[in-house]
């Protein structure tokens, strides 16, 4: 095997694709910026390849410049079976640039799996800072409770260090300790293992063993993209084998169904599948490393809007996006719950791509998940101050209140 600084290094080929495809992106923007009359009036008018007309553009409420970005970055991205181990080195050197925080503190553990091996664990907790000439620098935790937090990337990418910022921005948003699990990703570990290890962290955390203050019942799981997916099916086996009660959850843009080929009855895989970062097709080779075989497709251990009973499970949450192959599951699982007399609540982000939760670009869309959070946990603000965002930060689907 090639050493990973060669040029024919797995790692470092898929590197030299990543830059190919953000060199595409920077082209366009390039091009519209500085280009003659012709192509500037073109790129305003949503003529490079996005859209027919400048009116889907300004239906998606995105600047006709990050938008042909986007599209130019998405289209040129190698595949996701041939980019995995390359996203993976590329995210342990972005986990390894960490912001230092007075206002957060974070803790490190590792829970072991019944099988032996060792989950790493961040504990990220908010601080009450005082400064005074008599006592310098007191810092006390400051905090209401404590959420679960499981990391996407499709369960083959992502990591406790990428999701760090993310972390802390949620305890302080929030108010509550968040525990972050660091499980064994495929396909190297396949379903249902990094379901089982999250069901140990789980587990762990609600016996008292990780933190011996938490209380059980100020829990809340919380989740994103296969996250989500993870912590939705985590409530239903804590149902199923009864371990522990899971009383509320969070899920941000899960996944929640099995099947991203054209047959799928959801027509947002296909309207979205194609130009906005996530795919249909890295869905589709997201799942072929997680499964061990079809047979896994059915099960509502993968795909929890395929189980048979929904009721009896936590009071949730879940946003879904605009722009997000996933858009329509998400608001048919939130259906469902509901129709099974489990409360839930959905909000559509409006303008939103899958995965913003990790993107400084999308900061307001981050700011405003964090206000339904808080309205979802504490009720606050009310549901007449939510209206407020009504059309223009996110459309309720299902509202609180």
């Amino acid at each position: 095997m090639p050493q990973p600084t060669h040029p024919s290094h797995p790692v470092v080929q898929g590197a030299s694709a990543l830059q190919r495809a953000a060199q595409a992106a920077l082209g366009v923007l390039h091009d519209a910026r500085t280009g003659d009359d012709e192509t500037r009036t073109a790129f305003m008018l949503g003529r490079t390849g996005l859209a027919s007309d400048g009116a889907q553009i300004e239906a998606t409420g995105i600047s006709p410049a990050r938008l042909a970005a986007v599209k130019a970055y998405t289209n040129h991205k190698p595949d996701v079976v041939s980019l995995y181990k390359t996203t993976r080195a590329l995210e342990d050197g972005v986990g390894l640039i960490e912001t230092p925080r007075a206002d957060v503190k974070q803790d490190r553990y590792q829970v072991p799996t019944p099988d032996g091996a060792l989950i790493p664990v961040r504990v990220f907790t908010p601080q009450q800072v005082d400064i005074s000439l008599a006592h310098g620098i007191q810092r006390t935790d400051d905090c209401m409770g404590t959420i679960l937090f499981i990391h996407g990337g499709g369960w083959v990418t992502g990591s406790l260090g990428l999701y760090a910022d993310a972390c802390r921005d949620l305890a302080l948003a929030l108010g509550r300790r968040v525990v972050s699990v660091g499980y064994r990703r495929a396909p190297e570990n396949r379903f249902p293992g990094p379901l089982e290890d999250c069901y140990a962290v789980a587990k762990a955390l609600y016996a008292g063993e990780i933190l011996p203050d938490v209380r059980p019942e100020s829990i809340v799981l919380c989740g994103d993209s296969a996250g989500g997916n993870l912590t939705a099916c985590l409530s239903l086996l804590a149902r199923e084998r009864g371990d522990f009660e899971v009383r509320r959850q969070m899920l941000l843009y899960p996944v929640v169904q099995s099947n991203y080929w054209d047959s799928t009855p959801y027509r947002s895989v296909i309207e979205n599948g194609q130009d906005y970062m996530l795919t249909q097709q890295d869905m589709q080779e997201y799942l072929l490393l997680y499964i061990n075989g079809p047979e896994d497709l059915s099960n509502p251990h993968l795909a929890p809007l395929l189980a048979s009973d929904q009721s009896g499970l936590p009071r949730t949450l879940l946003i879904s996006c605009e722009l997000c192959p996933l858009r329509d599951e998400d608001e048919a699982y939130a259906a469902a719950l509901a129709s099974a007399g489990t409360e839930s609540f959905c909000y559509r982000m409006l303008h939103a791509m899958h995965g913003y939760l990790i993107d400084p670009a999308s900061a307001p869309t981050i700011e405003d998940t964090h206000t339904l959070m808080r309205a979802f946990l504490d009720g606050i603000p009310s549901p007449d101050e939510l209206a407020q965002g009504e059309g223009v930060a996110w459309r309720a689907i299902r509202g609180i209140g």
